[in-house]
């Protein structure tokens, strides 16, 4: 229901950079929000603009990013390739637009540090949509941790595995300069979120980590495991694989990996939680006809084991990143947020690109490349 109130609260002014899959997610998400007008977007691709300009009459289209920072909006979402989120986010938070930018936050913490600064600097939100976190059984399994039946979780294991998932072979995405990493960047970060999240944000001390690039270099690993075509010329700069081994405050430790193409028999993501009071996974993955979804909580009650089966509400995704960035904008509390999560993680993808690199343990904020793009080049080389 809309009280007078809300009736006299002019609609934020939305706009979105970039057309692809993830693009569209947010294109939706502001256009189906009550008290948000989208009304601009940018793309490289013409029939994109059409296509989404028609349907949700968006008034300005443009294939130059630049004319959106004088649009008078209020919020804007970036969805473009990761060496892009750096200067299109700064630029729009120097013109005073609140930003949700996607996943990974950018190639480097370098970047991610100036994005960070350009926010603190404008008084102006800075959001990272890692939609993941949104999905149901991630939310009700953070109740459950919150409300202390795990006890003190010691001990973690996440992965996201694909048989064959390489994005975009011979296209940004397996370009170092602009993707900044391979299967770790791009969906290994997502588990790497969810989990220290779930965790209650412990920060990572020091990053063990291998990286390999099997696939991707035959041309293999795109779609089924069949050849695909590479760009002429464009050789296969980044990792189709990669395992990191987490120290953390406190004491705890984490195990991630993450892949692109493996020979494995289906896909799957998972989250395994080992604590002082109990156990839980959330499980992910199959195939097209034979998918699956768990959530499992294990402990004791009155001192019988006991497997516990929390409600679990309906994913969110990438409309409850949005409508999350939004309610950060309207709380007015700006400087609270301005990235630093995303900043954290951002640190840790560095870290464990320069073990991977180095072939010993990084302790994070010593002996981390600003730029890692030459030690991440050197790692797929030596492979």
């Amino acid at each position: 229901m809309t009280t007078d109130d809300d009736a006299r609260v002019p609609p934020l002014r939305a706009g979105v950079i970039g057309l692809g899959w993830a693009g569209q997610q947010h294109v939706a998400a502001y256009a189906e929000t009550p008290g948000v007008d989208l009304v601009a977007l940018a793309a490289q691709e013409e029939h994109l603009l059409a296509e989404y300009g028609e349907a949700h009459q968006v008034p300005i289209r443009t294939t130059d990013w630049r004319e959106l920072l004088d649009a008078d909006l209020d919020v804007l979402s970036i969805a473009t390739p990761t060496f892009l989120h750096a200067p299109m986010t700064i630029s729009a938070l120097q013109s005073g637009i609140h930003v949700l930018c996607e996943k990974p936050m950018a190639e480097h913490a370098e970047a991610a540090e100036r994005m960070v600064r350009a926010a603190e600097q404008a008084g102006r939100v800075l959001d990272v949509a890692f939609n993941h976190r949104q999905r149901g059984e991630v939310q009700a399994l953070k109740q459950v941790i919150d409300s202390g039946v795990l006890g003190r979780i010691y001990y973690a294991k996440t992965g996201w595995l694909r048989r064959a998932g390489i994005p975009g072979l011979g296209t940004w995405f397996t370009k170092n300069e602009r993707a900044g990493g391979g299967a770790l960047m791009d969906i290994g970060v997502h588990m790497l979120d969810m989990t220290l999240h779930l965790m209650g944000e412990p920060e990572v001390i020091t990053a063990s980590a291998a990286t390999h690039a099997e696939f991707g270099p035959l041309g293999r690993g795109g779609s089924g495991f069949g050849v695909s075509e590479l760009e002429e010329g464009t050789p296969f700069e980044v990792e189709d694989l990669a395992t990191a081994f987490l120290r953390l405050d406190g004491g705890a430790t984490l195990l991630l990996e993450s892949s692109w193409a493996q020979w494995i028999p289906y896909d799957q993501c998972y989250v395994m939680l080992y604590g002082s009071e109990g156990g839980a996974s959330i499980e992910w993955g199959g195939t097209g006809r034979d998918p699956y979804e768990r959530l499992n909580v294990w402990t004791e009650v009155s001192g019988v084991p006991a497997e516990l089966a929390p409600h679990v509400g309906p994913h969110g995704r990438h409309a409850a990143a949005v409508t999350g960035f939004l309610a950060k904008v309207r709380s007015g509390a700006h400087q609270q947020y301005t990235g630093r999560d995303a900043l954290r993680r951002a640190r840790v993808l560095d870290a464990c690109y320069a073990s991977a690199g180095t072939g010993t343990e990084v302790r994070l904020g010593s002996a981390v490349p600003a730029t890692a793009a030459a030690s991440r080049t050197s790692t797929i080389q030596e492979t």
